[in-house]
Parts: C-alpha cells; structure tokens; sequence
C-alpha cells in the first residue's frame, strides 16, 4: 500500500500560557497544504519490520523514527504482523511542516486499512496524541482549530481554495526547545477562529505567530524573508509553527513563482491551495 502523507502549515499561533508540566497552551489552525512525502508499507519479508529511507536525509535511529514508532504503537495495540516500510521523504525537516508526524499518522491510518483493524479515527487521534501534540490532526487531515498543547482539535470552516502558497525553507533550522524558551506566553487579544474567517488580505498585524519576534531576534535571516515576500506581493505571509519555513498566500500563480527568483539558494515551493 502507497499514500502520500502531506505537510501542514499554522494559521496564526497563539502561545497563551505555561503550563505546570512545562508544556505551553496554544491556540492554532492547522491547515494541510499538497506537498507530501512518499509512505510504502508491505508484509515484511523477513522475520522483523525494516524501514527504508530516501530523499531527505533522515538523521535518526531507525526505531526512533516516529513511523517505526507508530508502527510499534499499533502492534502494542492491535494485531499488526511485521511489515516492510519505505519512506522517500520530501518534506523538509525542522520546518515547521509537520513531516514527521505526518509520516506517522499515515502508517497509523495504513496499517489499520491493510490489517482491517477497524480503529476509528477519533481512537486512533488519541493513540497518536502519544506520538506527538499536532500527530492527531494529521489523522483527520482537515482545517482544524488546535488548543491545548495542539493536540484539542475543533474543525473549522476555513477554506484557502483559488489561492496559491509560496514556500521557502531556509538552510537554517530553528530547535524547538529554542523557540520555546524565548517566547512570552499572553492570553490572546482577540478569537483566532474569529479573525481567520475574514478575508485573507486582511490577516496581516492581526493573525499572528507569536514565536516570530523571539525566533526572528535570534535568525534575522527569517524575518528578511517574510519581508520580501510582503513586498512581492503577498496577501499575507508568515512563519509556520516554530520555523523555520515561511510563507506567503498569493491569489496570483505567476506572482508566487516568480517569488523563487528571489531565494535562488533556498528550498522554494509554490503550491496551489
């Protein structure tokens, strides 16, 4: 069996307080975009599962990797024999795309199709929520309003269709553990589901990401970025997640493209929403 689990990019995202187990509550839209990785699993031809990267490198033990943990996590579950899996990964790491995650909910949703497990999705968001806070919503793959750690998942009416994202991954990585610990967790001024149904050209000073000024004080670089794609035209731009990928909603295709022109040296994607 093949799919083609795909990345995520944050509508906003609030960090509004600490909480005492050291995790912070957010508040966030998850909204699924068409750039994908490559999943293959088949019975294992040997006695034990194996797991087979390409593309991308993957810098991670092999049992360490969220897709052999996921698979682990099923088995510890349900009736899971060994499997074969190969994964040509794509999406950039340390992007603020959820790649890997994404990876993981795929062999979840897989593995359950393959082995007629019949795991409802709300089950298997709740196993995923093992894995990783924003796992679940890649169970579901639909806009979804995230609270809690990002793992409390609303559906929302949001919808970016006629538009196109311009992406660009950088060279430098943003650590999470970084990006957390210069932030300046505050109740949010306004209701994020709120602001996000008004057109997209008026998200701008009002749709925040509020990991921009701590991460963008320490990597300059990424600020310059957004800026350049503000002035290129975007309806709105700006970092996704923790970072460091940034990107711009355009509602014209040759604007975006020609957006590649100006980062030559970087990852860039245009991709119609």
């Amino acid at each position: 069996m093949i799919s083609f689990p795909n990345a995520k990019i944050n509508l906003g995202l609030n960090i509004v307080e600490r909480r005492s187990d050291g995790y912070h509550n957010l508040e966030t839209v998850f909204y699924p975009i068409g750039l994908t990785d490559v999943l293959e699993i088949v019975p294992a031809h040997g006695s034990e599962s194996t797991l087979t990267t390409y593309g991308n490198r993957v810098d991670c033990p092999v049992e360490k990797n969220l897709v052999m943990r996921a698979l682990r996590l099923m088995q510890q579950h349900y009736e899971v024999p060994e499997v074969d899996v190969y994964l040509y990964k794509h999406i950039p790491d340390g992007a603020g795309l959820g790649g890997g995650s994404s990876d993981a909910s795929s062999t979840m949703l897989m593995l359950n199709e393959m082995f007629n497990l019949n795991a409802g999705k709300d089950k298997l968001a709740r196993l995923a929520a093992t894995l990783g806070a924003d796992c679940p919503f890649f169970i579901y793959n639909t806009p979804m309003m995230a609270t809690g750690i990002g793992d409390v998942l609303t559906p929302i009416d949001v919808s970016l269709t006629g538009l196109y994202l311009f992406l660009v991954k950088p060279a430098v990585s943003v650590p999470t553990g970084v990006a957390y610990s210069r932030v300046t967790p505050a109740p949010s001024v306004s209701s994020l589901e709120h602001d996000v149904a008004k057109c997209v050209s008026q998200w701008t000073g009002v749709v925040k990401n509020d990991f921009e000024p701590s991460v963008f004080a320490v990597f300059p670089e990424l600020a310059a970025i957004k800026a350049t794609i503000e002035k290129g035209g975007a309806l709105y731009a700006s970092m996704s997640g923790s970072g460091s990928s940034i990107f711009g909603i355009f509602d014209d295709v040759n604007l975006a493209e020609k957006m590649r022109d100006e980062f030559g040296n970087s990852t860039c994607y245009v991709i119609a929403l």
